[in-house]
């Protein structure tokens, strides 16, 4: 009788304590189902909403002002808007206004040659600066050819110098440069 008292205690404190163990998990699953989830859908919900296209990007930063101008005068800003991937190399305003204030004017009067120019600034697909420093050259949707250079931590297009690279867009990236590309 003291082994079946003995074994009848042991699987009453097994059945408690299982009791507790489940009321317990229940209710740290339903705490957790409450607070994760919500955590959850907006970490998903968020870089969607918070995430911009390339011209979106270019619109919302004052540093673009003059690549805006520009895509708006080749009709470039719904083809930039598009599903892509593309990857821009980004002259800064500080870049057009190495270019004299008359050609510059020139160029954005001429579509064609501003079509050109603008698109020799973009790579098709999203090459990432990871990916950048491991090429010579890449082939622009211009159709011409920009040379790359890496010198330790600088990074050269042609005579440009990446400044800022991997600004993420939803259809691709951007690299910032100091100097406007000018196609051969």
């Amino acid at each position: 009788m003291k082994k079946q008292g003995l074994i009848a205690i042991v699987i009453v404190a097994l059945a408690v304590v299982g009791i507790l163990m489940f009321g317990m998990n229940r209710e740290d699953s339903a705490d957790l189902e409450s607070v994760t989830i919500p955590e959850q859908e907006r970490a998903i919900e968020e870089p969607e909403e918070a995430m911009q296209n390339i011209v979106e990007i270019a619109v919302s930063d004052p540093r673009f002002s003059t690549l805006v101008t520009a895509l708006t005068e080749a009709d470039l800003v719904e083809t930039l808007s598009g599903e892509g991937p593309f990857t821009v190399f980004a002259p800064t305003d500080e870049a057009f206004a190495k270019i004299p204030e008359e050609t510059l004017n020139e160029i954005l009067a001429d579509k064609d040659q501003l079509t050109s120019i603008l698109t020799y600034h973009v790579v098709a697909g999203k090459v990432m600066a990871a990916d950048v420093v491991t090429l010579t050259s890449a082939e622009t949707v211009q159709g011409g050819e920009v040379t790359i250079e890496v010198t330790g931590n600088e990074v050269m297009m042609n005579n440009a110098k990446v400044l800022i690279t991997d600004i993420e867009a939803t259809n691709g990236v951007i690299h910032v440069i100091d100097t406007v590309l000018i196609p051969q």
